[in-house]
This record gives C-alpha cells, sequence and structure tokens, in this order.
C-alpha cells in the first residue's frame, strides 16, 4: 500500500475507528512518503517535529484554501474559522496570537490549579451522586466535557448557565477540521458558525459596556484601543476558537485516558498506589492515542525539503500526529501502552509558532482529574458499551459509560 492509499484508507469509517495498523504500514515507507500529485505525507516524529517547528511551512490559509475550494466563502464555518489564529500565517498569526498568548503564560496557567481542583471534585460529586445506585454514568458528559468548558469559560468570562449548550455546537463546527465531511455535516457546521459568532457578538458588546476581569474583556479593550491589531471579524473568530479548542482537545484526552485505564488495570493501580505519576500517565495517553492525530503544512518558500524530499512553494505536507507518536525508530515497543516511559514527547499539541496555547492549561486538568477520579471511585469500571466519534482529526469518544460501584 502506498502513501495515497493509506490516506484514502484513513478517510473510510475503518480507518478512522482505527488509525493504527494503517500507520504502522505507512513507518513501513519511511518517515516522509509521497501521497499525491503536489502532497507528502510524514509519519517520522523527528520529520514531523522539523516541519511544525519551521515558520516556512505554514497553514493553508483562506486565500490558499479558496483555490481547491471554491465554495469557501460561501460556509460560515470556514470563513470564521479562517479569520482565526488556527487557519492564519505571518506576520497576522503573529499580531492576533500575541494579545492571547498574554493569557495563557506558564505562571498563570500554574495559578490555576486550585481553582481546577476545586471544579474536579464539584463534578465528582455530583457523578457519585448521579450513579449512587448502580446507574451507569456517560463519562464524557459528566466530567469529560464538563471539567475543560467550566475553565475556559471562567477564563473567558462566559457565564455558567450558558456553558453546556456548547458541547454539540463545537462538534458540528470542528467536522470542517476533518479531511472529509458531506453536505449535511457542513451545513450543520455552518449554523453552529452562525450561532457561536452571534453568541460572542453579544457577549462582546456586553463586555464593551461592562467591563469585567476576563479574556473577553481583555480583548475587547485590545480590539478598542488597537484598532490595527484585532479587528472586530478576528476578535469573534478567536473568542469562538478559543471556546472550541479550549474543551475539544482535553475532553478527549480525559476520555481517551478512562478508556485506556480500563484496558490497562495496572496502569490505573499504580497511579492509585503512586508508582505511576499523573504526569507520565498524561504524557503517555497524549503520545499512545493522541486526541489530535492529524495536522497540515504548506510550503510557503522556495529551498524547503521534508526529511530529504524536495518540497517546492505549494507542497501540502500532511503531518499524521498519531503516526509520529508512534515511531519506531523514536519510542521503543511504540503499541506499548507505558506510562513510565522517560524522555517521551508527544507531538500531540503540535510546535513551532502554531503549538496549543492550551496545552499546559490541557496538561494540567488531566493531571488533576485522573488521579482524584481513581481515588474517588475505587472500584470505577465500564458501565456499557463505549462509542467513539466518527472522527480522524479530533480522536474521542461521544460516550464512555462508567459504573462508579
Amino acid at each position: 500500500m502506498d502513501g495515497e492509499a493509506i490516506i484514502e484508507q484513513l478517510m473510510t469509517p475503518e480507518g478512522r475507528a482505527d488509525p493504527y495498523p494503517l500507520y504502522e504500514l505507512a513507518h513501513g515507507l519511511g518517515p516522509v512518503a509521497p501521497c499525491g500529485p503536489g502532497l507528502l505525507m510524514v509519519t517520522g516524529h523527528r520529520v514531523c517535529d522539523q516541519v511544525l517547528r519551521t515558520p516556512a511551512f505554514g497553514v493553508a490559509d483562506p486565500q490558499q484554501r479558496e483555490l481547491w475550494e471554491p465554495d469557501h466563502a460561501d460556509h460560515p464555518a470556514k470563513v470564521l474559522l479562517g479569520r482565526s489564529i488556527l487557519e492564519t500565517n505571518p506576520p497576522d498569526h503573529g499580531r492576533m496570537r500575541s494579545p492571547i498568548a498574554s493569557v495563557f503564560t506558564a505562571r498563570r496557567v500554574a495559578a490555576l490549579e486550585p481553582a481546577v481542583t476545586a471544579a474536579v471534585h464539584r463534578l465528582l460529586d455530583a457523578m457519585a451522586e448521579r450513579g449512587a445506585d448502580g446507574t451507569p454514568v456517560d463519562f464524557m458528559e459528566e466530567f469529560a466535557f464538563r471539567l475543560p468548558v467550566g475553565v475556559i469559560c471562567e477564563l473567558l468570562g462566559v457565564p455558567e448557565a450558558d456553558r453546556y449548550r456548547f458541547r454539540g455546537l463545537a462538534a458540528d463546527l470542528t467536522t470542517t477540521l476533518e479531511l472529509i465531511y458531506d453536505t449535511e455535516e457542513l451545513t450543520a457546521a455552518d449554523e453552529a458558525a452562525e450561532e457561536l459568532a452571534d453568541y460572542f457578538t453579544r457577549l462582546a458588546a456586553d463586555r464593551r459596556a461592562h467591563p469585567q476581569d476576563d479574556l473577553v474583556s481583555a480583548l475587547v479593550q485590545v480590539a478598542a484601543a488597537e484598532p490595527g491589531r484585532l479587528s472586530g471579524h478576528e476578535l469573534l473568530a478567536n473568542l469562538v476558537l478559543l471556546l472550541v479548542a479550549g474543551f475539544e482537545t482535553t475532553t478527549n484526552l480525559l476520555g481517551n485516558a478512562v478508556a485506556l485505564l480500563f484496558e490497562h488495570p495496572e496502569a490505573a493501580a499504580g497511579l492509585r498506589g503512586g508508582t505511576v505519576t499523573p504526569a507520565g500517565l498524561t504524557e503517555e495517553v497524549l503520545r499512545h492515542d493522541s486526541p489530535v492525530q492529524f495536522t497540515s503544512r504548506i510550503a510557503l518558500a522556495e529551498g524547503l525539503d521534508v526529511g530529504g524530499v524536495p518540497a517546492p512553494p505549494g507542497t501540502g505536507v500532511f503531518l499524521l500526529l498519531g503516526a509520529a507518536n508512534r515511531d519506531p525508530s523514536r519510542y521503543e515497543q511504540p503499541a506499548r501502552f507505558d506510562p513510565a516511559r522517560s524522555n517521551s514527547h508527544p507531538l500531540s499539541f503540535g510546535g513551532g509558532p502554531h503549538y496549543c496555547l492550551g496545552a499546559q492549561l490541557a496538561r494540567l486538568e488531566a493531571q488533576v482529574a485522573l488521579p482524584a477520579l481513581l481515588h474517588r471511585f475505587p472500584a470505577l469500571a465500564p458501565g456499557g458499551p463505549a462509542e467513539r466519534r466518527d472522527r480522524l482529526v479530533l480522536r474521542g469518544y461521544r460516550t464512555l459509560p462508567v459504573r462508579l460501584a
């Protein structure tokens, strides 16, 4: 099977459900392989990391996307994400990212630990009450979604009463990040984009009139004081992105972690007993079953190469993060789940200019939540069949029933 066939198989329901056998085949082609005209597929950890850190490999911005998606501007979901830092190259990317990044400093994220701990225990209390009679509880809905959405909404300043409406909207909007989707899914994504943009338009207007100590107020003030720094459209796009990115990846990380702990009870016992560290477990979940499996770059300059393979301007580079995290040249027995691995460096949050702003916050939430969950519920066990989302780029569970006792 060549690179093009592997990418085609990854886009099938079977490939999305379990991409790892296809990644093993891809590793047999080397760290870089052609996967179509003007396209390269990267599965090697070192090469993937190098491309992510090279600014001359940019993201496909709206102008480039319109070359192969002539209807790009007709879809609110694509237009909205295209105005955000997710799909913007320098100099616009740095201009927009700078005021946002100031909120996610290591110091500020570390200071959130007491608030995250309190939120974790509130959710565990609610789970205990809901599952006290032995009824299965959906971990994804009752915890994995609610923890990160509560944290990011607190940072943004979204009122508590509004927070739990966002899971379905985010799921619909992020469909457009996948390699393949249908007309019905695109329609739902457009509707979600319009609803989210309308919500933040109203919230931003409220914060202009009544500023508070939150990120929406801070960015509204930047947009008003420095019109060249953040336009009105860019403000809305990045607020929506911060909301969605602030919980989508962490939700998947938490769900994937619990599913792996069920498959590997020795790891759960080690976490309870202290022989497995929360940080080690989190890094191994990110490596072994990454909540983000795929991203892409495009060559923007002359003279570039991808692992020694020439990449003329316009070359598309598919970065299979899930495969790079299991690169046998980087990790011994890469398919084995081992929270005691040393010198792990999962690429799940990307790297370089587009490194995920919320990576440290996601790690903090997982490292607080997972040991607290296992200590609170020593008999935690599967409560029924789990259902994965039919996604490749954002890999996680739709439902994950658990029994608490």
